[in-house]
């Protein structure tokens, strides 16, 4: 079982749904589901569903929020069917795994799923480093949960078998974790604003591209910090006046 790789439904509203996850990532070899606010959990359609893979279900992390079930991971990738107008970097499944197989030999990755009906928000895309769309016909482009993640788990399944006997990609970042990341943005908001350039009742997109543009660097914990260094000294330059 693969476990530095997150599997997370965010808030999932059909618990056979949930129990259809659970055995696709156990027949692909997964073993961590986290569920975000799920409407019904645990239920016995989950356990139908499920087809022997109780034991994921048993193990299944139930959070309360998103930034719970990030907690630790250091690379996001976030699943959508469509086209985003501030969008990060997307990839097909068979690229997408390769890079979380990669990713995840130097820590926590997540891979993010939507609701049924709505899928992410952009809030939560802009979460992730990387988007993974599954390619449809045109005409019809919706997949059920269950059928996306079992997609997604072949292919992930399909990389590591072929990552087994390979050592891990040199050049791949040691990045902060999305706790760390979360703090620095909050951070960050607060000066801009403290320094009139944000304006709080007119944000616009600025910190949605400001996100993107660190998404892009990933910094590791020692630049992060210099980072946050850098906000506090302007704080306190700003109380010293």
């Amino acid at each position: 079982m693969s476990s530095a790789i997150r599997i997370i439904l965010v808030e999932p509203s059909h618990p056979g749904n949930i129990g259809a996850v659970a055995r696709a990532m156990k027949t692909m070899g997964l073993s961590n589901l986290y569920l975000v606010n799920p409407v019904l959990f645990p239920h016995t359609n989950a356990s139908a569903r499920a087809a022997g893979a109780d034991d994921i279900l048993a193990r299944a992390q139930v959070c309360t929020s998103l930034d719970q079930a990030l907690t630790g991971c250091r690379f996001t990738v976030g699943t959508s069917a469509r086209a985003r107008r501030l969008s990060v970097p997307v990839a097909e499944p068979r690229e997408c795994a390769a890079r979380v197989q990669a990713e995840s030999a130097y820590g926590e990755v997540a891979v993010l799923f939507g609701r049924e009906r709505s899928g992410l928000t952009n809030a939560e895309t802009d979460r992730c480093h990387l988007l993974v769309s599954i390619p449809t016909v045109a005409d019809f482009a919706s997949l059920n949960l269950g059928a996306a993640v079992q997609v997604l788990a072949y292919e992930l399944a399909l990389a590591r078998r072929d990552d087994e006997s390979t050592p891990p990609q040199q050049g791949v970042m040691q990045t902060a974790p999305a706790e760390d990341m979360r703090r620095f943005y909050e951070h960050l908001e607060r000066v801009l604003v403290d320094l009139d350039f944000l304006d709080p009742e007119r944000p616009k997109q600025l910190m949605r591209r400001l996100r993107r543009l660190f998404n892009r660097a990933r910094p590791d914990d020692v630049e992060l910090n210099i980072l946050r260094g850098i906000l506090t000294a302007t704080e306190r330059a700003r109380a010293n006046r």
